[in-house]
């Protein structure tokens, strides 16, 4: 590939465990600088994250919720004034909830961190993806979209059900890789590719926590799922693969797959850009 990667910085949102663990400790054994917006902390033991750290190759910027505009801003606001460019945007943080959450907005959970907040980070950060050179945004979608039978974006931040991972989690998804679409020709303008990529199947349990998984795909995915540095090289090559030129699309198992209800991505796009200057900017 033809760059120069010791130069490349990527920020990368929930850097700290599963796939956005892997995909740092990949970027920086490949010579790139990472710049870390996360919830957690980054595991004490991992020499190569604690000499990065030391080293200044990784930048960590911590938010106690990144479902709470307070504390996005807050955050983002630190990341603007200390850092110069982002090559590459990688949205990753995210989850499954056990039961129906809504966040400090109002909105519920999935939605607002999976679909709303990473448009906020891309709007905030814009200017410094603008400074680079590969002008990427990758943004962290799932297979588990096509499971979506209905879509409803007024339902969707507040549903009147649920059920775990093919519920809002789904649904929330989808609407993160049609707003994703909407605004491809809009970042082309400005020299910004855009993309949303599913990482595969991965196990990423993890002790102490209370998933959102249904109770039969725990045990599939001890298994079955591949480890999270398969996540972490699907989201990669989305970078930097064979695809790095096309803006807009969705990527699954490595090529560029269709969407469902296509015909609304404009309108999640304005909504939740409606949300970003209502909400986020006053």
């Amino acid at each position: 590939m033809n760059m120069n990667q010791r130069e490349s910085i990527a920020l990368i949102t929930g850097a700290s465990a599963g796939i956005g663990l892997e995909l740092t400790r990949k970027l920086l054994s490949e010579d790139w600088q990472v710049v870390a917006l996360n919830r957690s902390d980054f595991p004490d033991e991992d020499m190569i994250i604690q000499k990065a750290v030391k080293s200044g190759r990784l930048r960590i910027y911590k938010t106690a919720d990144l479902a709470d505009f307070g504390s996005l801003k807050k955050s983002l606001e630190e990341i603007k004034s200390s850092e110069q460019r982002i090559d590459v945007l990688f949205n990753n943080a995210g989850g499954s909830f056990p039961e129906l959450r809504y966040s400090k907005q109002g909105r519920e959970q999935h939605y607002e961190l999976l679909t709303v907040v990473p448009y906020i980070i891309l709007m905030e950060l814009k200017e410094l993806i603008k400074n680079s050179s590969l002008k990427t945004v990758i943004n962290t979608s799932s297979s588990a979209l096509k499971f979506t039978k209905e879509f409803n974006i007024e339902i969707l931040e507040r549903p009147k059900t649920f059920r775990k991972l093919i519920g809002p989690y789904a649904t929330s998804k989808l609407a993160l890789s049609l707003w994703t679409q909407a605004i491809g020709p809009q970042l082309a303008k400005e020299g910004i590719k855009i993309r949303s990529v599913d990482p595969g199947s991965n196990n990423t349990l993890r002790k102490g926590k209370n998933s959102g998984l249904p109770l039969y795909v725990k045990p599939l995915m001890k298994l079955f799922f591949a480890p999270p540095t398969h996540g972490a090289d699907k989201l990669y090559e989305g970078a930097l693969g064979e695809h790095r030129n096309e803006t807009g699309v969705f990527l699954l198992k490595g090529q560029v797959a269709d969407l469902k209800f296509t015909d609304q991505a404009r309108h999640v796009l304005e909504r939740i850009h409606a949300i970003y200057e209502r909400e986020f900017l006053q």
